[in-house]
C-alpha cells in the first residue's frame, strides 16, 4: 500500500536548529521528510544526519525556481529551518512500508511483503495478521499465500480473514469442548478484542480466557487444558497454580 510520500529536498543550504542550543550549518545536503513529519539533513559524512527532528507537528515547505526552497519544521520548543541558496532537487516520491518479501499480489501483480501484517507495495491489499504467525510458501486458491498459527492447534489458513477465517478454524475445533471453571456454563469461542474462551453465561458469569499461541499438550490439574508455548508449558488459565498436579500426581503413583 502506498502510505504517503517521502519528500527530498537538496541543494547548498543554510540549515539553523533552534532548540536549547542554536546551531547553524551550510553545505550541500540532501534533507528527507517522511510521512510521519521525521525531519532528516544529511551532508557526505557518515550515517547520522547533521540535523533532525523527530514527529515534527508540523513541517512546511516550498519551491521558487529562482530562490530556491526553504523548509520549516517545529516541534514543541524546536525549530529546524532550511533555506537553499542554490537548489539541486525538490521532489517527492512515493513510499510505503518495506518487509519480507512474500511473493506476487494476485490483485495487482505488485510484491507483498510482510511488515506489520501481510501488504502490497503497489496497490492498498493490506492483511492484518497475527504476530505469531509463519507464513507459509503454499497458496490459498485465492491465490494469496497461507499462514500457520498455533491456537491449540496448528492451523493453517488463508491470510485473508474473508477468505478463510482462523476464528472459525478455532470455533469449531474448541467451541464448548471445556466447561467453565466457575459454573456449569460451556466455553465458547470468542473474539473479544483477541481470541478468548469464554463462559457462555455471560454477562451473569464472567470467566474467560485468552487462547495462548500454542498447541494442546495435556490437561491441567484444575481441569482446563494446557498449552506447549515458546515460553514453556502453561494452563489455559494464565493464573493457575495448578499445572504440575497431574505430574505429581503420576510421581506418586510409582
Amino acid at each position: 500500500m502506498i502510505d504517503d510520500a517521502i519528500r527530498v529536498l537538496a541543494g547548498d543550504c543554510t540549515v539553523i536548529a533552534d532548540g536549547t542550543d542554536r546551531e547553524e550549518y551550510r553545505g550541500r545536503v540532501t534533507t528527507v521528510v517522511k510521512p510521519d513529519n521525521t525531519v532528516l539533513v544529511h551532508d557526505v559524512d557518515g550515517y547520522q544526519p547533521v540535523a533532525w527532528l523527530t514527529r515534527a507537528d508540523s513541517v512546511s515547505s516550498a519551491s521558487d525556481p529562482t530562490d530556491g526552497f526553504t523548509l520549516v519544521a517545529r516541534k514543541d520548543a524546536q525549530t529546524l529551518r532550511i533555506a537553499a541558496h542554490d537548489q539541486d532537487g525538490f521532489a517527492h516520491y512515493p513510499a510505503s512500508a518495506a518487509g519480507t518479501p512474500l511473493g506476487d499480489c494476485p490483485d495487482c501483480g505488485g510484491a507483498l511483503v510482510r511488515s506489520s501484517g501481510v501488504h502490497c507495495v503497489d496497490c492498498d491489499a493490506r492483511y492484518g495478521v497475527p504476530s505469531d504467525a509463519t507464513i507459509r510458501d503454499d497458496r490459498c486458491n485465492c491465490g494469496l499465500p497461507r499462514m500457520r498459527v498455533e491456537r491449540g492447534l496448528a492451523f493453517r489458513v488463508c491470510i485473508d480473514r474473508t477468505c478463510e477465517s482462523l476464528d472459525a478454524a478455532v470455533r469449531e475445533a474448541f467451541d464448548r469442548e471445556w466447561s467453565c471453571p466457575t459454573c456449569d456454563g460451556d466455553l465458547r469461542i470468542l473474539r473479544r478484542g483477541g481470541l478468548i474462551a469464554g463462559c457462555e453465561h455471560y454477562p451473569e458469569c464472567d470467566t474467560g480466557f485468552r487462547i495462548p499461541s500454542g498447541v494442546i499438550d495435556g490437561e491441567c490439574g484444575c481441569g482446563l487444558p494446557t498449552f506447549d508455548t515458546r515460553s514453556g508449558t502453561r494452563c489455559l488459565d494464565a493464573t493457575c497454580d495448578r499445572i504440575l498436579e497431574p505430574a505429581l500426581e503420576a510421581a506418586g503413583d510409582d
